[in-house]
């Protein structure tokens, strides 16, 4: 899912606890499965981030030209306006988008056949 395109909220919104139980029956399982998608989301904010950032990279140090730089600064704010990473996987989750499996109850499963 492309995280630019999210319908995640951008403050902290307080839910019902039992609606992360339900794909999972594990609140624990839940956050976790959370957790990892928020942990890859960050990741490729950081990715991309980082690419688009390293245009505006200079061999030398120079305060006026980092301080000038208005597109630098308007691709950080639009980063910045973003949800955050836990924000946009607690609503993948929720609309069911993060595909998951727990392979321990899949082989759990195969043994009671």
């Amino acid at each position: 899912m492309d995280y630019k395109k999210s319908t995640a909220p951008t403050n902290t919104v307080t839910h019902n606890q039992n609606d992360f139980s339900k794909g999972t029956d594990n609140i624990y399982e839940s956050v976790v499965i959370m957790s990892k998608r928020a942990n890859q989301i960050s990741n490729q904010m950081k990715e991309e981030l980082s690419r688009k950032l390293k245009e505006f990279a200079t061999g030398n140090d120079n305060l006026e030209e980092t301080f000038e730089n208005r597109e630098q600064i308007e691709i950080s704010r639009y980063y910045e306006k973003l949800p955050k990473p836990t924000l946009i996987a607690t609503q993948e989750f929720l609309d069911d988008k993060i595909y998951y499996r727990n392979p321990e109850k899949d082989r759990s499963k195969l043994d009671e056949n």
